[in-house]
Parts: structure tokens; sequence; C-alpha cells
């Protein structure tokens, strides 16, 4: 995309938390809006609901790797226990495969297979 109405530093972009989106005022009285899920996949144009207009943001990449995107942020504590859970069963199916192992002392007896 080529034509931009304007060039924006994220740090001049507000956050509404309600939206969860970065927005910069439009000429046409509505707002540009960016989420933190288009910034980490390195999307970096803002679009104005309302009309053609679009903004490309400058930010740092970096800054959103490791931040957690709008979709993630509402189900991450679901994810932790749906994690934690299945961690607890895959231990406990350790511990009793271990509660039922015996060791015999014997010596391993040799078999003859026919080729």
């Amino acid at each position: 995309m080529g034509a931009y109405y304007d060039e924006i530093e994220i740090e001049d972009m507000a956050w509404d938390e309600e939206k969860r989106v970065y927005h910069y005022p439009c000429p046409c009285g509505d707002r540009f809006e960016i989420s933190k899920k288009q910034l980490k996949n390195y999307e970096d144009i803002a679009t104005c609901p309302s009309c053609s207009l679009v903004i490309r943001v400058i930010y740092d990449p970096l800054d959103f790797e490791d931040e957690p995107s709008d979709d993630e942020d509402e189900g991450a504590s679901e994810e932790e226990e749906d994690e934690d859970s299945e961690e607890d069963s895959e231990d406990e199916q350790f511990e009793d495969a271990l509660e039922h192992l015996t060791i015999a002392d014997e010596q391993p007896k040799a078999i003859a297979v026919a080729a």
C-alpha cells in the first residue's frame, strides 16, 4: 500500500482500554485504530472505520513480541488452568506406572529367531 494519509509514531497514539486498540484522530471526525494483535503480527496500517483513510504506524515490533494479543488476554487464565490440569494428569500417570514397575533379578533368556 503506498498512499498513507500520514505516518504516526505509536507514542503519539492513545490506548483505549475498553476497545483494546491504539487510536489517533482522523480528519473525518472518527479515529484511526490498530490493535496490539495487529502490531504483534507486524501490521503497521491503522484504519479509520468511517472513511477510506489509513495511516502508517511507526513502532518497534520487538516491543510487542512478548506481549499477549487481545484474544490471548481474555483466555489466558483458562488456558493456563487447562495446561496445569493436563500436566497433573500426566504426572499422575507417570507415578502410577512407577508404582507398578517391578524389576526382577533374573537374567534375560536368549530367544532363537528363524531367519
